[in-house]
């Protein structure tokens, strides 16, 4: 809203507090999209890779105090960018000052390092080993599932085990695991 309203006015009209307010939690908000999509998918790979982690659960909500910490430090150099400046003959507006001539170069790198760079690398590792711990589970469950067919599989199939044996070959079945699987992976490219 407050840049829709500035696109409006082709000027900033607010005072010089204003001004860095706005543009400070303009980047807030970016780096926390970022980052908690970035922690969403650090919680989904462990609780996928390390499944008995779930049990204790004690610190997600230090890890969302966190990362919202971290989003509210990494943006104060926002405030020092921009100011109410005079950009022509009685005309203000929000502006950003840069030291020449590396500032402009230095703060584009650091942007598109913490919010782009940085971060797909991480849900790239992230979804990466969600989708090998799939891929050896599949691997696992198909070198251990039962054979329907065979002089064995009477034996196998046949008494009071026989109804608990087959409830747990449907409810883990490698079907199953493959859907999982494709559903990772349609995530992982979305």
């Amino acid at each position: 809203l407050p840049q829709l309203l500035w696109d409006i006015t082709f000027h900033f009209y607010g005072p010089d507090f204003l001004c860095r307010l706005v543009k400070y939690l303009q980047v807030v908000g970016m780096f926390a999209s970022t980052y908690l999509l970035l922690l969403m998918s650090l919680d989904r790979c462990l609780a996928i890779c390390q499944p008995l982690r779930s049990l204790r659960r004690q610190s997600d909500r230090l890890s969302v105090l966190c990362t919202w910490l971290v989003c509210l430090v990494v943006s104060v150099p926002q405030i020092q960018i921009f100011s109410l400046r005079e950009v022509s003959e009685g005309v203000y507006d929000c502006w950003a000052v840069f030291i020449q001539p590396w500032g402009p170069k230095a703060y584009i790198t650091w942007i598109t390092l913490t919010v782009y760079i940085i971060p797909v690398l991480v849900l790239s590792a992230c979804y990466g080993l969600i989708s090998f711990k799939i891929w050896q589970n599949l691997k696992l469950k198909t070198a251990h599932e039962p054979r329907a067919s065979g002089p064995l599989a009477s034996s196998v199939t046949c008494g009071a085990d026989a109804s608990n044996g087959a409830a747990l070959s449907r409810v883990s079945s490698v079907k199953l695991i493959s859907k999982a699987k494709i559903r990772t992976i349609k995530m992982t490219f979305i």
